[in-house]
């Protein structure tokens, strides 16, 4: 070693400092480059082979690249949709267009890598970043959501068409109130289902309820008399021993039937004689004036209803019963059953009955039903072509707890078949299910989430069947102030056909397109690469990188995760790099002062020879 060896060793320090001013130099002309990794300069020490060490010099210097990549750059926020940033470990695949072949873009098939983020959609419904490269991922089934395989393909949207999708389920949440505010509700008896804001079946030309459901059986209604002096003898309770003929006995009616007065009675005859004895039957009979009491006509009457009139033996009030074989109907020709706290006829409509439920509401019964029912919302649902139809919904409480055991809260849910349904025709149709709820307002049947739908129609419309899902706690019946049902959620899966308007990325690393009907279709997944050794990919120009032997091949998938409308910014640190950039000046002119100093010498060393 000598002064010639020291002038080598500072040219190779000079070249050292070089390529790291080269380096600091890119750092820094990149500080706001999308994506970019800065590069850091390793020296090492060159070291000549020495017999002992006490014979050690300490030879020359080399300098080489240290990459930076697995270094995080700040993540900041976009205002394009089609911009995003990993957060964490991870790499966009991509490709590199070779060229162009009919306006689009050739691939040569080799894929590279990058952090550059920086996606926007091209008019070949392409996603490029500002280096241009192509985004690569795995498209997804808009209509399913599922991937459609797993090898990543360079993406393209591009007048992408979603067919129509019919609706096959409807997500419904309410609560209904405990006692509806219907209209029929305010003029209804009390004690009744219609009172207490129900639906009457016996209001229908047709029983609207769950289609089977039995007919209720007819229940006996009473009519009740004036109070009438029906025994003047006292004391003690009035009876019916009161004699007809209107004469001198005490016990008499204050008005003597006559011969050949009648009561009609549901159609039977029962005639009055001065000469025939007394003889009743479910077909009528005779009463004889002179020997027949009170109790002879309530008797004849009893025979013929099936069930005996009964008297208030403080008033003397008669009630007469229909029974339930028919309704009551009763008229006389005898001015002497006005005694008896009778007008001339009365009749009197027994209570239930009618015909098995159809399940549905015919045209002639729309203003009734209307009246007995409350709204449940509406929903625009569609069919398997994609048309639109306007789904209505309308609630009708048919029992009542409040009507004593064995009554029980229930409801029928209804859907409108045709708005302008007349006469017969099918207006509204019952859902099929009784909806039956506990004391405490809960939903006690029917049990599962969903319930089915058969031959769903709207205005000649079929949407098939359609699943009604009321999930856990989603239907109630609490106390309402309004009397209405409150809607809390009313929604469907289907849409009408649609063509792409738009494209974003979101955080969970989907391409979700806009499409024309108002869908928000997840269309392709980007995929994410990491590998062993992140720091040995060969860097190329704007911000991709190889793979090489010592980063190893990609691995699919990656810890980090995508921010969608953000940008990874670069890793460069100003401040870091100049105070590289000062070291590297200072040791640089420091090499220059070694050639100087030796370029002395060697002068020195040659005026010798003079």
């Amino acid at each position: 070693m000598g002064i010639f060896d020291a002038l080598n060793t500072a040219v190779g320090g000079l070249q050292a400092q070089s390529f790291s001013l080269q380096n600091i130099s890119g750092n820094i002309a990149n500080a706001s480059t999308v994506g970019y990794k800065g590069i850091d300069t390793s020296f090492v020490d060159l070291i000549p082979d020495a017999t002992s060490p006490d014979r050690q010099v300490a030879g020359g210097v080399t300098a080489y690249a240290q990459a930076t990549i697995s270094t995080q750059g700040t993540v900041s926020a976009s205002t394009v949709a089609t911009n995003m940033a990993i957060n964490g470990d991870g790499f966009f695949s991509v490709e590199k267009a070779t060229g162009s072949v009919d306006n689009q873009p050739v691939f040569s098939g080799t894929t590279d890598y990058t952090r550059r983020g920086d996606f926007q959609l091209t008019a070949n419904g392409n996603l490029v970043n500002g280096a241009g490269y192509y985004l690569m991922g795995v498209a997804v089934d808009p209509k399913t959501g599922n991937p459609i395989g797993n090898v990543p393909q360079v993406l393209q949207f591009q007048n992408n068409f979603v067919p129509a999708q019919a609706t096959s389920a409807i997500q419904y949440a309410a609560n209904l109130p405990t006692v509806p505010a219907t209209t029929a509700s305010a003029t209804a008896i009390a004690g009744t289902i219609t009172a207490d804001g129900g639906l009457n079946p016996a209001d229908f030309s047709q029983n609207p309820l769950v289609l089977g459901t039995p007919a209720t059986p007819f229940g006996d209604a009473t009519t009740t008399g004036a109070a009438a002096l029906n025994q003047a003898a006292t004391p003690g309770p009035i009876t019916a021993a009161t004699a007809l003929s209107g004469t001198a006995p005490s016990n008499s009616l204050t008005t003597s039937f006559s011969n050949g007065d009648t009561i009609v009675v549901d159609g039977q005859t029962i005639t009055f004689s001065t000469s025939s004895p007394t003889s009743t039957s479910a077909s009528g009979g005779v009463i004889n004036i002179g020997t027949g009491t009170v109790q002879d006509i309530l008797t004849a009457i009893g025979q013929i209803t099936g069930v005996p009139p009964t008297i208030n033996a403080s008033t003397g009030a008669i009630t007469l019963h229909s029974g339930t074989a028919q309704d009551l109907s009763v008229s006389s020709s005898a001015p002497a059953f006005a005694a008896l706290g009778f007008p001339t006829t009365m009749t009197a409509a027994r209570t239930g009955g009618g015909t098995a439920g159809t399940g549905f509401v015919v045209g002639n019964d729309v203003a009734t039903f209307d009246a007995e029912s409350i709204s449940g919302g509406a929903v625009t649902a569609y069919n398997a072509a994609g048309t639109p139809v306007n789904l209505q919904l309308r609630w009708a409480k048919t029992d009542s707890a409040s009507l004593g055991t064995p009554h029980q809260d229930t409801w029928n849910l209804f859907y409108q078949a045709d708005p302008g349904a007349t006469g017969t025709q099918v207006a509204w149709v019952n859902a099929g299910t009784n909806f039956t709820f506990n004391a405490n307002g809960s939903l006690s049947s029917p049990t599962g989430s969903a319930i089915s739908i058969a031959n769903l129609t709207v205005s000649g419309q079929s949407l098939g069947t359609v699943m009604l899902n009321v999930g856990s706690g989603a239907l109630t019946q609490y106390a309402s102030t309004g009397g209405t049902a409150t809607v809390n959620n009313i929604s469907q899966n289907g849409y009408a056909a649609g063509q792409l308007q738009s494209v974003a990325i979101n955080n969970n690393g989907l391409v979700v397109g806009t499409f024309s009907n108002g869908q928000n279709l997840d269309l392709a997944s980007v995929t994410l690469s990491h590998f062993n050794g992140t720091n040995y990919l060969q860097a190329l120009s704007g911000g991709a990188y190889a793979v090489t032997e010592q980063s190893g091949p990609a691995i699919a998938g990656a810890s980090g995760t995508i921010s969608g409308s953000s940008l990874e910014g670069s890793n460069t640190d100003i401040a870091d790099e100049f105070t590289k950039l000062i070291v590297t000046q200072q040791a640089y002119s420091a090499n220059t002062k070694v050639i100087t100093t030796a370029n002395s010498m060697v002068q020195d060393l040659l005026n010798v020879l003079r």
